[in-house]
C-alpha cells in the first residue's frame, strides 16, 4: 500500500484559467473533500462560477477560506469582499465563484455531502457552553451542553461537565446523577472530581 505524506507542499495544476492545488488525494484524506485554488494576479478567476448539482460535482456543501491575497466572492448574485481569514459557506444549490483582487490569492475549499459529518463532537457542546459558564449563568451552560446528550448519551466527559454545571447551579441531585454516570463509564473521572472546585458544593 502506498505510503502517503502527512505534510504537503501544494502542487500547481493549470486547468484552463484555474490553478488547482490538490490536497485530498495527495494526503489520502477520505473523511471530507479539501483542495485549494490560486489566482496569481488581480482579475484571475480563483473559483469558477458553479453550483454543486452538476455531473462533475460532489453535491457538496462547501466552505471557502481565503488564505492569502484578497478575493471578491459572488454568492447567488451578491458580491462580497473577502480579505484573508474570510469564510464563505455555500450550499449545494447556491451559485458561487471568486476572483482575485490581489496577487497570490489562494482559497482553501472544504466540502462534504450534507449530513455526512454526523453530529458535532462531544467537546463542542461544552465548549459552546463556556461563555455562559464564565458569566456565571450555570443554568444556561447546562442547557447548552445538555443538547449533546441526544447524540452522545454515553460520553463520560459530557456527563462530567453537566455534573459540574448542575452543581454550580445548585442542582445537587442532578449533578450527582451525571457524575455517577461519568464514574461508571470512565472511572478516572472520579479522581478528577476529588479536586475539582466546580464540585466543591457536593463534598465528594
Amino acid at each position: 500500500m502506498e505510503r502517503l505524506p502527512s505534510v504537503l507542499t501544494l502542487d500547481r495544476v493549470r486547468v484552463g484559467e484555474l490553478v488547482y492545488r490538490p490536497i485530498a488525494r495527495a494526503l489520502g484524506i477520505t473523511a471530507f473533500g479539501i483542495n485549494a485554488y490560486t489566482g496569481d494576479a488581480p482579475g484571475d478567476v480563483v473559483i469558477e462560477c458553479h453550483d454543486e448539482l452538476g455531473e462533475g460535482s460532489g453535491r457538496h456543501e462547501e466552505l471557502y477560506v481565503v488564505m492569502t491575497g484578497r478575493a471578491e466572492f459572488e454568492l447567488d448574485g451578491e458580491r462580497h469582499d473577502a480579505p484573508p481569514g474570510t469564510l464563505v459557506f455555500a450550499r449545494p444549490e447556491q451559485r458561487r465563484g471568486a476572483t482575485a483582487l490581489e496577487p497570490d490569492t489562494t482559497i482553501l475549499v472544504i466540502g462534504g455531502k450534507p449530513g455526512a459529518a454526523g453530529p458535532p463532537s462531544p467537546f463542542e457542546y461544552w465548549y459552546r457552553a463556556e461563555p455562559a459558564y464564565r458569566a456565571g449563568d450555570y443554568e444556561q451552560a447546562y442547557a447548552i451542553a445538555s443538547e449533546g446528550l441526544e447524540h452522545h448519551p454515553d460520553n463520560s466527559r459530557l456527563h462530567y461537565q453537566l455534573g459540574c454545571f448542575a452543581a454550580l447551579g445548585g442542582r445537587r441531585e442532578l449533578a450527582l446523577e451525571h457524575l455517577e454516570r461519568a464514574f461508571a463509564i470512565a472511572p478516572e473521572t472520579r479522581e478528577w472530581a476529588k479536586t475539582d472546585d466546580d464540585l466543591a458544593s457536593l463534598h465528594l
